[in-house]
């Protein structure tokens, strides 16, 4: 086996490991925040933002920062480039986008919470500028969801060809 394709396929492997824990993680995420806002306990309430905080502080900073040092040396040493083909430019925006809600949002609205929580306890769940954070924690593990899904049908299906010289 040529060292060129070999590498390629170790690249390639890594590559895939780390999405598969950002998306794993991000759908925990999602259990954790639909937990936290159903319960009336809390106990589940503390130990879901305590989750989401030390996951937004581990798995998704290690998954992201992999995916993107493993995007860009396959980009490196594949015919497939940095530019020359719009569904990886698209995935390179997405990524911009990924990595601003993952490592950035949702490390924040998870950090917000559970300080409201700590403080709150269970009446965090009347606390207006929770309830906001909370939403927007939603909404950002929706988006990052939506992203990262959106990167694996372009990887799997490569639309949109290769761009003109």
């Amino acid at each position: 086996m040529k060292t060129g394709l070999k590498t390629k396929r170790v690249f390639l492997t890594l590559h895939l490991l780390f999405a598969g824990i950002m998306l794993g993680s991000t759908v925990i995420f999602l259990i954790l925040n639909i937990a936290a806002a159903a319960t009336d306990d809390q106990q589940i309430l503390m130990a879901s933002y305590t989750s989401m905080n030390v996951l937004s502080r581990t798995s998704i900073r290690a998954s992201t920062i992999g995916t993107v040092i493993t995007g860009i040396l396959l980009s490196a040493v594949t015919h497939w480039g940095f530019v020359r083909y719009y569904w990886i430019i698209a995935k390179e925006v997405l990524t911009i986008f990924a990595i601003a809600i993952g490592m950035v949002g949702i490390y924040v609205w998870s950090l917000n919470g559970l300080m409201i929580v700590e403080h709150d306890g269970l009446n965090s769940l009347q606390n207006p500028e929770f309830v906001t954070n909370q939403t927007d924690l939603f909404i950002g593990i929706i988006l990052q969801i939506i992203f990262l899904v959106s990167m694996y049908i372009l990887s799997v299906f490569k639309p949109w060809g290769k761009r003109k010289s």
